[in-house]
């Protein structure tokens, strides 16, 4: 690797609100983190990815790379409800056009920190994150005496199966297949909110191929959430273990401008939490992220703040 580097967590980035009248059920999130040591007790984990290169690789807008950043600054004023340590674990940071040196050195990272007994959330960068979180995982159960089923839940517009010579923010469940295919092991993959209009006919003839489970946007209605759940189980029902992913372009563009591609319908966002209330409430997830917050395309953080919230429900 070159440039490409983990930096520690900068804890001058968590910043916030103070009510010490009101005692220790007062506290935020940025009173509970703490920076990720060696000896830490098993917690949640944060961990950054800062990487524009699968965005540009993949013709989109960059500046993604910012989101951990904005993400930490919108989290750090939220309620802390939870009961166990969380910890914020650094950044890998993307140097230039290294993706698949950053996805190697994120995916390291990853499996360390599951190995150490954490539940790891991961935040983007770009969807290129997903192969790194997906690796990562891979790399910790490999470590175990018979690998489990693993399978893949993303909320996303895009199927994100591109066939390329090269790794992009288009291409990691693809990449995600061909780990599958090399280890041996099944590929599982759900990708819930995907649009019609901005998938191809050679992806959705590659997620066939894959026997990839849809949920079309134009499917997720709140009165009738049933495709959406029965999907859901579906898929909880074929794995012991969940990698969960969420692309902040599943949501309309009104709740979620800040990202490399507006979505035009997405979901709602109710829809989703309700959709991730059911996923870890199974007990089976190891491993989640957030990806494509672009703080330059946001606005009014709105975005970001969208993205803590989904972070404060990923975190438990």
């Amino acid at each position: 690797m070159k440039d490409t580097t983990h930096k520690m967590a900068d804890m001058n980035l968590w910043q916030g609100r103070v009510d010490a009248e009101e005692g220790p059920q007062a506290r935020r999130w940025h009173q509970q983190v703490q920076a990720l040591a060696g000896s830490s007790p098993a917690g949640v984990a944060l961990l950054g990815f800062c990487s524009d290169a699968g965005v540009r690789r993949n013709q989109g807008n960059p500046g993604a790379a910012q989101g951990p950043k904005a993400l930490r600054a919108a989290a750090a004023n939220l309620s802390w409800h939870g009961e166990h340590p969380l910890y914020d674990g650094g950044d890998v940071i993307c140097h230039e056009d290294e993706l698949e040196d950053a996805q190697a050195l994120y995916a390291e990272q990853v499996a360390r920190l599951l190995n150490e007994g954490h539940r790891v959330v991961g935040m983007g960068g770009g969807h290129e994150i997903a192969y790194g979180s997906f690796a990562g995982l891979m790399q910790h159960l490999q470590t175990r005496d018979e690998l489990p089923r693993v399978g893949i839940i993303n909320f996303d517009a895009h199927l994100d199966l591109r066939r390329s010579a090269r790794a992009s923010s288009g291409t990691p469940f693809n990449q995600c297949a061909l780990l599958c295919e090399q280890l041996g092991t099944p590929f599982h993959y759900t990708c819930i909110g995907v649009s019609r209009c901005h998938n191809t006919a050679a992806l959705f003839e590659r997620a066939e191929q894959l026997n990839t489970r849809i949920v079309l946007d134009e499917q997720l209605n709140g009165w009738n959430p049933m495709p959406m759940f029965d999907a859901v189980d579906q898929a909880l029902a074929e794995v012991d273990v969940i990698y969960l992913t969420i692309c902040l372009d599943v949501l309309p563009a009104s709740l979620a401008p800040g990202v490399s591609a507006p979505a035009v319908r997405g979901m709602d966002m109710g829809l989703l939490e309700a959709a991730l209330e059911r996923i870890l409430a199974s007990n089976k997830v190891m491993m989640a992220d957030i990806a494509e917050l672009n703080p330059g395309r946001d606005h009014q953080s709105l975005t970001a703040r969208v993205a803590a919230r989904l972070l404060a429900r990923l975190a438990g």
